[in-house]
């Protein structure tokens, strides 16, 4: 589907549509850092117009030059010690970063307004859109510069399966895609560097290391800030952003007594358990889930239980 031409008084969750019905990733991407530098610089001002509703599509468009498979059918992508693995990996980041666009336009258009979500949300979900745009272009460009493209291997798309399960329950697409996914990502993404610099592919670990890896945890951060802000506003639904945290950056604790923090956790392992198959798999980056807010408290209990050994060494 075409995106549909631009218009004069077009509101935030209109424009987050177009990207979304834009089907070429690079053009969405384009599209998509337009978009964000025109909400950030205040070119497009309204978040949504209250008196219309605007459906937004299951599937965004997608073009169809990339073989998907089922996850369990999906290649090794090896330890980068190869320009075949080096490729491959590039390639699935490559994959993983279109989708990322779509989630961030998709939540804005989705549940923005549905929500009543202020303005805050909107903003910070625009800026993890336009990074994940500058990621994934980023990141093709690379791949090109190693010889490949994006399209030439198979990929999956368990990524967009999870936000179709997700589509009905705002805490439950922040706590999937944005506090399990993210989150994941960072676990490994220290490993993938050094692997590509252990494979002498300093280009690449370097994308990785200076520029994406950073940005994700601020991703991760606003999934996090947002679920914390959902769960306390349906005990206080006069809660605003300005009293939810005495900080920005994540750099303090968030103002809420310990009970209801407890109660925040709670309801996030409830809703991982449900929507999540199976236990969140370890080692985990502890830092860079503290520096993202999210302290041990919230994932250790969901992970997988160390099998004690049988036969202690003597």
């Amino acid at each position: 589907m075409s995106p549909q031409p631009e218009l004069e008084s077009e509101t935030l969750v209109e424009a987050a549509l177009r990207v979304l019905n834009t089907a070429d990733p690079f053009e969405k991407a384009k599209l998509g850092d337009s978009v964000a530098s025109k909400w950030l610089q205040g070119s497009i001002s309204q978040a949504y117009n209250p008196s219309l509703d605007f459906p937004v599509p299951d599937r965004p468009a997608r073009l169809a030059n990339v073989k998907l498979v089922s996850p369990s059918l999906m290649p090794k992508l090896g330890k980068a010690g190869s320009l075949q693995s080096r490729q491959a990996i590039v390639h699935s980041l490559v994959h993983t970063e279109s989708w990322a666009i779509d989630l961030s336009w998709d939540i804005i258009a989705r549940f923005g307004k549905q929500e009543g979500m202020p303005r805050e949300f909107f903003t910070d979900f625009v800026k993890v859109a336009q990074d994940e745009g500058r990621h994934f272009t980023l990141l093709a460009r690379r791949l090109e510069e190693l010889g490949s493209s994006y399209g030439a291997l198979p990929a999956h798309d368990g990524l967009w399966d999870s936000a179709i399960a997700t589509s009905k329950d705002l805490l439950a697409r922040l706590a999937i895609e944005h506090c399990v996914h993210e989150a994941r990502g960072l676990d490994v993404l220290p490993t993938t560097i050094s692997r590509f610099c252990n494979g002498g592919d300093k280009e690449t670990a370097d994308l990785l290391a200076t520029v994406v890896y950073p940005e994700e945890i601020t991703h991760c951060a606003a999934g996090v800030k947002w679920f914390k802000y959902l769960c306390l506003r349906s005990k206080n639904p006069a809660l605003s952003r300005d009293n939810l945290t005495s900080e920005e950056n994540g750099e303090k604790e968030t103002e809420i007594s310990m009970e209801e923090n407890e109660e925040v956790i709670q309801k996030f392992h409830a809703i991982v358990k449900t929507h999540f198959r199976g236990p969140l798999k370890p080692p985990f980056n502890e830092k860079a889930r503290k520096a993202a807010g999210f302290g041990p408290q919230w994932y250790e209990p969901l992970a997988v239980k160390e099998v004690q050994n049988a036969n202690p060494s003597i």
